[in-house]
């Protein structure tokens, strides 16, 4: 009842987090079915899995810089529009791939879409501060963050299951289908008079512009603190490993397609469990949601080494719930800090900033797991998660001491737009 309430008394947020919900259950599709086609036509091969994951993630990486200027040079909500369509037709031509022949087209529109996504999700996490209330900030985002591992849920279970019944073409379809009416959504939204978001802010961009968002990160230390969160809960790949889980170790459905389905869907259920426990010790102050995030960061290191020996798929699936239940709680906090502490005209850049750091972590973590899974053999995941597991313990080590530090500086809250 409260996050109904809080939809009902933010109408622009409200269109916001519907078109969220609708275009995440169509990612999911997507990425069941790609993952699926790449571990086919490449015989699970770590590295040409590898290679999906860095389509996915090194785009926004390169492109964030950009990102970040324009969401706060020109309209957001235009730009997210732009963004959706542009995934229609991109989402489209993957049913042109139809042999193992045709895998690097798989790869290029990959990387076509998550340029246009490194957009899209900077862009929606700065906009949120202009569409809700000051009180309803905080709650914003976890409910951001449970529709996130709702929809992965519902559509992992439904991308796994309708791939395999009608499958992949009517999966793909499906996804571009989520992007119209996510547009769609966006378009319907009205922008409060007061916010600096609004269309009429639009100004000529430069490099400059980015430059100076660093200088506003160097002189403001406890937001570089932040922005290096996301970076530190995404050290080491779930992904690969989790597609190898599926496919080679505990297979349901044809080529994996099942028991991929089934541990997103645990993923997602985790995820969806973090946030909403740990926020019976939040407060909404600052300081809280720094200390929770010390405790997220301790349920991945659990996380991986339960799932490093999980004997069957239930066991393996626990084990994903509990990393997700962290990797939700890191997520969702650390951008409620931002969005509390960072004023709106730089909120664009410090949230591509944010991304850019999450994703650069994310492609050292993919190559690196790549090349052991490539070199070991997929049937030394087991090895490859326990070093992961080891790895997760130097972000909870080094925020355990930032921590220290950023209790002792003036703790600083912005009034949002709304």
């Amino acid at each position: 009842m409260n996050y109904f309430r809080l939809l009902q008394r933010n109408p622009g947020y409200a269109r916001l987090w519907a078109a969220q919900a609708v275009s995440l259950v169509g990612d999911w599709f997507n990425t069941i079915v790609l993952a699926s086609l790449v571990a086919k036509y490449s015989e699970s091969s770590g590295l040409a899995i590898s290679l999906l994951l860095l389509a996915r993630f090194l785009p926004p990486l390169l492109v964030s810089p950009i990102a970040g200027v324009l969401l706060d040079r020109f309209d957001r909500r235009r730009l997210l529009i732009i963004s959706d369509i542009a995934r229609i037709f991109i989402v489209l031509g993957f049913l042109l791939v139809q042999s193992a022949e045709q895998l690097w087209l798989v790869y290029a529109l990959t990387v076509a879409q998550f340029c246009f996504s490194s957009v899209f999700e900077p862009g929606r996490s700065a906009l949120l501060p202009s569409l809700v209330q000051r009180d309803d900030l905080v709650e914003a985002n976890i409910l951001g963050s449970v529709t996130w591992s709702v929809m992965l849920a519902i559509g992992g279970i439904l991308g796994g299951v309708i791939s395999g019944l009608l499958g992949t073409s009517a999966a793909l379809l499906f996804d571009a289908s989520t992007f119209a009416i996510s547009a769609a959504l966006i378009v319907s939204i009205r922008m409060p008079l007061t916010s600096d978001s609004s269309a009429g802010k639009e100004q000529s961009a430069s490099i400059k512009d980015y430059i100076d968002g660093l200088h506003y990160v160097r002189r403001h230390p406890a937001t570089l603190a932040t922005l290096l969160v996301k970076a530190g809960g995404s050290v080491g790949n779930l992904d690969g490993i989790l597609i190898i889980y599926a496919t080679v170790l505990f297979v349901v459905g044809q080529d994996g397609n099942g028991s991929l389905g089934i541990l997103w869907c645990a993923f997602g259920i985790g995820a969806i469990i973090g946030p909403l426990l740990l926020n019976r010790w939040n407060d909404s102050t600052v300081r809280r949601l720094r200390r929770l995030i010390l405790a997220a960061y301790a349920l991945i290191a659990v996380g991986w080494f339960l799932m490093a020996g999980a004997p069957t798929l239930a066991f393996a699936s626990f084990a994903i719930m509990v990393k997700a239940m962290g990797s939700s709680v890191y997520w969702t906090y650390s951008s409620a800090i931002l969005q509390r502490t960072v004023p709106d005209n730089y909120l664009g850049r410090v949230f591509s900033l944010d991304m850019a750091g999450f994703q650069l972590a994310a492609v050292i973590s993919i190559i690196i797991t790549g090349i052991a899974l490539e070199s070991w053999g997929n049937d030394q995941v087991r090895a490859v998660t326990i070093f992961t597991g080891i790895a997760s313990l130097i972000p909870l080590v080094l925020w355990a001491f930032a921590l220290r530090w950023l209790e002792k500086q003036p703790e600083v809250q912005l009034e949002p737009a709304v």
